[in-house]
């Protein structure tokens, strides 16, 4: 808004956004920095860190659960992989991409966006922080019912455990959370190839379609967007994990590293999803353990997944603290980590106590309906910003009151927009109902915001710059 420069550099000179951060790759001291930009001196790494970093996160049984509904929804294997790949494939592209907006910054996206929505960044912010706790609840569902498995106790004692674990790790932050993804990249890929083999060797993993007709185009567009909803989910987190590079990292490797880490894992934990759907069901961790074949290499897969649980949710739990701070909260980023930890134990529990694979499905997709018009928005802000400059200090920018309003105007338009196209048991829209369950709404919205926003800013630009003879 207007004067949004002054206040955006007020804010970020706030003592709760500054403090103790990483130096180097290795130094795991708690990083108490919020999100205030890191100046382009305190920068290092390279970008082949952004691999592991997108890889180990998705490697999980959430990502495999998402792939058994291709089988729930009657789409057999080979479409049901389909549907994944190209869904998959659409929202890494643009995580990808806004990846490369970390080095460019030194700051987060949610403290980025407020170049386009100014003081209505709140609302996306807020938005943010509680798809933070959702997604540690979709998460830690897994990781806590693994552990009660693994250890005979009860589910909701599993589940403090996972997410005490977690809430360490996001208490630390940066350094910390790259080091756990790199190291559990290895142990996670190894493990799930394990399995891989043993269900290939025991079990028939090729499922013919079931559903036919418009029945199975509509099946085919709704898994596509619900491939889409778990990568696209990324965007409003991806420069977080970005920011410390240096300035001059290279684009391309920045959005090559970030796009190879989600899509490479994706594909490779929903394909076992689909080939393991009908031994796993909602028995996940049982699923496991009997595919493995019992004794101590089923337990083992069962401590992993645990871990993956808790590697995943740790990258919730530190953007959600950024996300706190950007709403204009100012508790120190660790703190703020730990309330986000602490509100995902309701939610996981809930998730536990019905049925588990529709609830899974309508979250995964509420909690990411937002997201596609502000990708929109701030894509569209940044493309005017952005171009031919190398780096972007974000107090300087200046945001006046029309361009904030037309921002938010746009964004809360387009999710309404998005309305009677969406398909879960709580929002049955009208066009999806009869479009046979086809959920377009991440598409509608996104379009429906990038046409009234850029829109606006071209007549504006127009009106200013008026034609010359």
């Amino acid at each position: 808004m207007a004067g949004d420069s002054v206040a955006a550099r007020s804010a970020y000179g706030a003592p709760a956004f500054h403090g103790r951060r990483p130096t180097r790759p290795g130094d795991l001291v708690v990083e108490t920095h919020g999100i205030a930009p890191i100046g382009e001196d305190q920068r290092y790494g390279t970008p082949a860190r952004l691999f592991p970093i997108w890889f180990a996160p998705q490697v999980n049984m959430t990502g495999i659960f998402t792939g058994t509904l291709a089988i729930t929804l009657g789409l057999g294997f080979w479409l049901g992989l389909l549907a994944m790949v190209v869904g998959t494939v659409l929202g890494s592209l643009v995580v990808g991409y806004l990846s490369t907006w970390g080095p460019r910054t030194g700051a987060a996206q949610l403290p980025i966006s407020r170049m386009a929505f100014g003081g209505g960044v709140v609302l996306p912010a807020a938005l943010q922080w509680l798809s933070s706790i959702a997604w540690d609840g979709l998460v830690g569902l897994f990781g806590a019912d693994a552990l009660a498995v693994l250890l005979g106790i009860p589910f909701w004692v599993a589940v403090l455990i996972v997410l005490a674990v977690q809430g360490v790790v996001g208490f630390f932050g940066y350094e910390v959370i790259h080091r756990l993804q790199a190291v559990l990249t290895v142990v996670l890929f190894v493990t799930f190839v394990v399995f891989a083999v043993k269900l290939a060797g025991g079990h028939e993993i090729v499922t013919p379609a079931a559903a036919h007709g418009p029945d199975l185009v509509g099946a085919f567009i709704l898994e596509v967007t619900v491939a889409l909803s778990l990568a696209v989910s990324w965007a409003s987190y991806a420069s977080d994990y970005s920011r410390y590079l240096p300035a001059h990292s290279s684009r391309r490797a920045v959005f090559g590293f970030t796009f190879a880490g989600i899509v490479s894992a994706y594909v490779f934990v929903q394909g076992i999803g689909i080939a393991a759907a009908p031994v796993l069901s909602e028995q996940t961790s049982e699923g496991v353990r009997s595919v493995m074949g019992g004794g101590a290499l089923g337990a083992l897969a069962l401590l992993v997944i645990a871990l993956a649980a808790v590697g995943s949710a740790a990258m919730n739990d530190y953007s959600g603290s950024l996300a706190l701070q950007t709403v204009g909260i100012r508790l120190r980023r660790p703190v703020s980590a730990l309330v986000v930890t602490a509100l995902a134990f309701a939610l996981i529990l809930w998730l536990h106590s019905g049925n588990m694979s529709s609830r899974f499905q309508d979250v995964l997709l509420l909690v990411s309906y937002w997201i596609p018009g502000f990708v929109a928005v701030t894509v569209i802000d940044w493309w005017l910003r952005a171009r031919g400059r190398r780096t972007i200090n974000l107090a300087d920018q200046h945001t006046d009151r029309a361009k904030a309003v037309a921002a938010l105007a746009a964004f809360v338009v387009a999710y309404g927009a998005a309305v009677p196209f969406m398909h879960t048991s709580l929002i049955e829209g009208p066009v999806a109902r009869t479009w046979h369950g086809a959920d377009t709404a991440y598409f509608v919205g996104f379009f429906v915001a990038a046409l009234l926003y850029g829109g606006y800013r071209l007549l504006r630009r127009e009106r200013r710059s008026p034609a010359i003879g």
